[in-house]
């Protein structure tokens, strides 16, 4: 790389640098919710990191310090835990923050083990990053008919999807690098000034976006009563109790139930459905509209005597999940507790209750 590419490089990894330290300041400073401004602050000093040490000549100047090439390591992991939080409304628990931390100690260990032991280490730690980032892709396209918030809507297509797609497309381009060093992939990593211009165009725009984080979108937001404001208009009404009067008729229990096909069954345009469940009953998606109507049901089911010999599972099939873990992490989210323990709890307590679920 000749001088002037070198400072051109320099140059474009110092605006995508300083738009992640502005995004974490402003998310910091913010009144946001706490696992939110962790996140971010986690993520953008991740991304910071990484942008520096995957320059040889930035990172030189920096003398290879191990304190900027340690916090580079889980920059997958955190990017998915941050996309975790903002878009699926996840807190931050052990579980979700395993990946960064594994990414995190094999990083170290990679750089400590001996050739050819290391380059394997870093080809198997660049999948995982991959695989990881290619979930998060996946996490902002599911959620995408379902979101309520017109804004984080947005930040899935204008950000943060090309930001994940580009990881990953990074990490493909370095392993076949590793195969056909002489090839054109390289030139798109993170590791390249052209690549270092992609990355900073993306940071810009997000720090952009993300100056004025709204607690709308990042944060909890306490969910008004369930009811009718009297100053709502004659349509609107219409259109909640035909709402209210397909989920009595169990419409919720449908598994795959989107809001394109509630929209439709009520007869109303997508848009306005999505206005009325966020802003006049306070849901953040449709997923947590749909749960709210189960949690009950499942409530109801687990706390009745005669059903005490069915299984969660079973229970779980039946009110629409085709799953059991998105029941029990539903089921946790709206009452603080286990299916199989809220159950031992309604029954009352009794240690001989066996839950085969």
């Amino acid at each position: 790389m000749d001088a002037r590419l070198a400072t051109l490089d320099i140059f474009v990894r110092g605006i995508a640098a300083g738009a992640m330290a502005v995004a974490g300041i402003s998310f910091a400073r913010s009144p946001l919710a706490r696992h939110a401004r962790i996140a971010t602050a986690l993520v953008s000093l991740s991304l910071i990191a990484w942008l520096i040490t995957e320059s040889h000549s930035l990172w030189a100047a920096f003398g290879r310090s191990d304190l900027l090439l340690l916090p580079a390591h889980p920059v997958a992991g955190l990017f998915w835990l941050f996309v975790l939080v903002v878009f699926e409304d996840r807190p931050l628990t052990r579980g979700n923050l395993a990946p960064a931390a594994l990414l995190l100690i094999t990083g170290a260990l990679t750089e400590l083990a001996p050739l050819p032991l290391r380059d394997w280490m870093w080809a198997a730690r660049n999948v995982a990053g991959g695989l990881l980032s290619l979930h998060a892709v996946l996490i902002i396209a599911r959620g995408w008919s379902g979101d309520l918030l017109e804004t984080r809507r947005r930040l899935r297509a204008l950000t943060l999807g090309f930001g994940a797609m580009f990881a990953v497309v990074d990490v493909a381009a370095a392993l076949i690098y590793k195969l056909d060093p002489k090839g054109p992939w390289i030139l798109i990593s993170a590791g390249q000034p052209l690549g270092a211009a992609i990355l900073a165009v993306l940071m810009v725009a997000t720090a952009v976006l993300f100056l004025q984080p709204r607690p709308s979108v990042f944060g909890a937001v306490p969910r008004p009563a369930l009811t009718v404001d009297p100053r709502a208009d004659a349509l609107e009404r219409q259109t909640l109790q035909r709402l209210n009067e397909l989920m009595a008729a169990g419409g919720w229990r449908r598994e795959g139930l989107t809001i394109g096909a509630v929209a439709s069954q009520i007869e109303v345009p997508e848009h306005r459905l999505r206005r009325l469940i966020n802003q006049r009953l306070g849901h953040r998606n449709f997923a947590d509209f749909v749960n709210s109507h189960r949690i009950d049901a499942a409530k109801a089911r687990l706390a009745d005597p005669a059903q005490a010999g069915e299984t969660v599972a079973a229970i779980a099939f039946d009110l629409g999940y085709g799953s059991l873990g998105p029941f029990n992490r539903a089921f946790r989210a709206a009452t603080g507790a286990t299916p199989t323990a809220w159950r031992r709890q309604a029954l009352g307590g009794s240690p001989d209750l066996e839950d085969p679920g």
